[in-house]
């Protein structure tokens, strides 16, 4: 997952132009040793955030870690878990997103195995701190505010948790799992807007909901016309990002391409699917280079704009 940074004092918001192409080649910066626990692997790779450096946080989900990758860097350094899959504070057990809290100069993990939110210091931190329980959390994204929201996809709900607030407020979805447009099917990522509008990848529903802050149901924005490889479909789509103009960049993970969306569209343009098995996510970085989680390959692949 990855959101629309607002902390324009702390990070430089990634917007592409929207008649920006990229190359067809891609470059591998992460791995892609096969599937393994060694610094230089990654097994079964999800979620995906990147800072101003060009530093990569990726939740490494088979390995309960989260990884660290440096600019230009051959191998990875844990910043979180690695320490066997469990539930001590040293711990994670399935990790499925990675997000940097710039408020607190740390990451927020969805720790999905564990049923919990975790944060962990970015500064030499050996243990997390659990500030959300009992939640089958798949993806998160913060606010300008620091607001954290999370995505339940056994609930089939986003709630958006405030500071000294330990329910969390119900934003979307949260009437049974169907495919109503004020129902999920398994949502997966989000990200959220400078309106405070949130978009979710409708996993089972083969599309992408925005949700205007404080409404009742979501409006489609991508998809939603079943699953299928055509222009106008997605096929279980995972990590999205939305830039300033409103334009869906979706990880179509059942199709092998990232796909994108401009506001008001009824269909896609595939902007990347060169030797793709399984994107799971996707970033940019301040120079609207495009980072992809390769799943099926266990690696993350850069695309340059051209």
């Amino acid at each position: 997952m990855n959101i629309i940074h607002s902390f324009i004092s702390l990070v430089t918001p990634a917007n592409p132009p929207l008649d920006m192409k990229w190359s067809s080649k891609a470059i591998t910066i992460a791995a892609g040793n096969g599937d393994g626990q060694r610094v230089d692997q990654l097994n079964y790779p999800r979620g995906i955030d990147i800072d101003d450096e060009q530093t990569i946080y990726i939740a490494d989900s088979y390995n309960d870690r989260i990884v660290e990758w440096r600019r230009n860097a051959t191998v990875g350094i844990v910043v979180a878990g690695g320490n066997g899959e469990g539930d001590q504070d040293d711990q994670l057990n399935n990790p499925l997103d990675v997000l940097i809290d710039y408020h607190n100069d740390a990451l927020l993990i969805a720790d999905w195995g564990n049923r919990r939110v975790v944060r962990w210091s970015r500064r030499n931190g050996r243990s997390g701190q659990t500030i959300i329980s009992n939640v089958r959390c798949f993806g998160l994204a913060i606010n300008s505010k620091g607001d954290i929201y999370v995505v339940d996809d056994e609930k089939d709900e986003v709630r958006r948790w405030t500071i000294g607030n330990n329910q969390g407020l119900l934003v979307a979805g949260g009437n049974g799992r169907g495919d109503r447009l004020d129902q999920f099917n398994r949502p997966h990522y989000i990200s959220v807007d400078d309106h405070e509008s949130i978009y979710v990848s409708d996993w089972g529903n083969h599309r992408v909901m925005k949700w205007i802050k404080n409404a009742k149901e979501g409006i489609i924005v991508a998809g939603g016309q079943g699953r299928g490889n055509n222009l106008t479909q997605l096929y279980v789509p995972n990590g999205l990002f939305v830039d300033q103009w409103e334009t869906v960049y979706v990880a179509d993970y059942g199709n092998d391409r990232i796909v994108r969306w401009l506001k008001d569209s009824k269909k896609g343009e595939i902007v990347a699917n060169e030797k793709l098995d399984r994107p799971y996510d996707l970033a940019f970085d301040e120079d609207n280079n495009l980072y992809v989680v390769d799943n099926g390959h266990d690696r993350v692949q850069k695309f340059m704009p051209v």
